[in-house]
């Protein structure tokens, strides 16, 4: 029989926390004049709610969608703080660069409700220092 250790219960982003998170990085990324692509992902990096403003380059999609994904595949880290970790070890630059999926540049950002992580949000079409700007705008929207 299955007790407590078993099972685990976890909180995810809904379509309408990641409408509103879509939202609220769409009127950031036009407030900048720029032209992004966004994903908002649920807790396990899977997309609920995706955006390519006209205009924004097209391979960005899928960089925006793995953005949030590699937050999501590592509890909430920030795609932005891979870098820093790896750059010294050499081994780490040439390996863990050719996980397929994994981003370590800036865009992706975690979104916690409560402390729990829900989802991600992962932008990209613009340098890392803007794509975070707009996707730190849509995780505030739902966080609060």
């Amino acid at each position: 029989m299955a007790d407590d250790t078993d099972t685990a219960t976890g909180r995810s982003l809904t379509l309408a926390g990641a409408r509103k998170a879509l939202d609220a990085a769409l009127a950031k990324a036009e407030d900048m004049g720029l032209r992004f692509c966004i994903a908002v992902t649920d807790s396990s990096g899977e997309p609920v709610a995706t955006a390519r403003m006209d205009g924004a380059p097209r391979l960005s999609a899928g960089i925006a969608l793995n953005k949030a994904f590699t937050v999501c595949g590592f509890g909430g880290m920030p795609s932005g703080n891979w870098w820093d970790l790896i750059k010294d070890e050499p081994s780490l630059v040439h390996g863990i660069t050719h996980t397929p999926r994994l981003i370590v540049f800036g865009g992706g950002v975690p979104i916690f409700v409560d402390g729990d992580l829900v989802g991600a949000i992962g932008v990209s079409g613009g340098s890392a220092d803007q794509d975070t700007e707009v996707a730190q705008a849509g995780a505030d929207a739902v966080a609060g």
